[in-house]
Formats: C-alpha cells, structure tokens, sequence
C-alpha cells in the first residue's frame, strides 16, 4: 500500500484547486444558499465525539430546517430510535457538518459550523406537526456553507437510476443477524404500523 502521510504529498498528487472550488466558500449565506437550504428536505449531519464519528439522515414533511438568521439554521429532533448519537457527541463536541440534498438535483449544499441542543419549550413549538413537538432543537451557528460539485450525484444516477431496493436484506434481516434470536420477520412485518404512528 502507497500511503501518503504528508499534506505536501497530498496536494503534490492532486494539484491546484480549481477557482470555483475556492470563492464558492462564505461564512453565512447568500441569498443563493438561503434559497437552496428552504427547499431541502433531507440533510445528513455529522458529528465527533469521545466514542468516534457519526453521521445522520435526517428528514421532514417540508423544509428541513428553519433559517433563523444568515448564520443560524434550526433542526428539530423528531422522533427516532433514541440512541441520541448526534445528540450526545454535540453536548461533547459542538462541531457539525451537514449536507443538504433536494431531490433531482445533482448538486448538494454543505455547511460546516457549531451547534448546541437546546429544549427551550417555545423553540420546540415552531415545529409543531399534528400536535406534537420534537422533545429537542439542534441549534447550528454557521462558520462556512458552500455547493458541492455535482459529480458524486451525477455518477451514481441517484435520481435517475430507478428503484434498485428489489432483493436487499430488510433490517429485520440486519438484526436478527446482529442478534441470535431476534425475531427479524416480526419486525419487519410491524414496521409500517409502528411507523405512521410514530413519526412525529
């Protein structure tokens, strides 16, 4: 293996960045961005704490999140499977990362900055969906936010390679792999029950 330890060998096998690459970079967002960012309803945001890194989907009926300011973006907590990873690893460490996706289009949107989690009742309250509340708000301060080229989109046909899901394992199959004994079929077959009942 040709392991490369050094940054001046990195960039010695890659090159210059390109001009685009550098200038898209701003430390709040432009009207451009602010326009992206309401239209996605899917961003994955990733974390670091003492245990290592993690990354998380995240999704909502509309936009994602809510643009407070041009240097604040709000992400409600809606219910999940309570693990909290990202919760626990931004009380720790407040780094964050997100991406933003809109479907169909092949480029995404990333943001890099801090985030607190915060309970404060009437922040939980502006996301109210059908009369429920996410228990917690991630509460992002915005150090950088820039577009990501489209290539990675592009050469997967995210959007436009149709429905490849025929044959995957299910994750009942995951845990019961995980887990001698665990009744994975069962969990399968009550997921969609469990689920429109929990989504908010």
């Amino acid at each position: 293996m040709d392991r490369i330890e050094t940054i001046a060998a990195l960039e010695a096998l890659y090159g210059r960045p390109g001009e685009a690459s550098l200038v898209k970079v701003t430390d709040q967002l432009t009207q451009a961005y602010r326009s992206w960012i309401a239209r996605s309803r899917f961003v994955v945001i990733s974390t670091v704490g003492p245990e290592g890194t993690d990354g998380s989907p995240r999704g909502d009926a509309g936009p994602v999140v809510e643009i407070a300011d041009a240097r604040t973006l709000l992400l409600p907590d809606w219910r999940g499977n309570n693990r909290i990873d990202t919760l626990r690893n931004i009380v720790r460490d407040p780094r964050v990362a997100l991406m933003f996706f809109v479907a169909g289009a092949d480029n995404v949107v990333r943001v890099n900055g801090t985030a607190i989690v915060s309970a404060d009742p009437a922040l939980t309250a502006r996301f109210e969906q059908q009369g429920k509340h996410p228990r917690s708000v991630i509460v992002v301060t915005i150090r950088e936010v820039y577009s990501q080229c489209a290539r990675a989109l592009m050469r997967a046909e995210l959007w436009t390679a149709g429905d490849l899901s025929e044959g995957l394992p299910s994750v009942g199959d995951m845990l019961a792999e995980a887990k001698a004994g665990f009744d994975g079929a069962g969990y399968d077959a009550g997921w969609t029950a469990r689920a429109k009942d929990s989504m908010w």
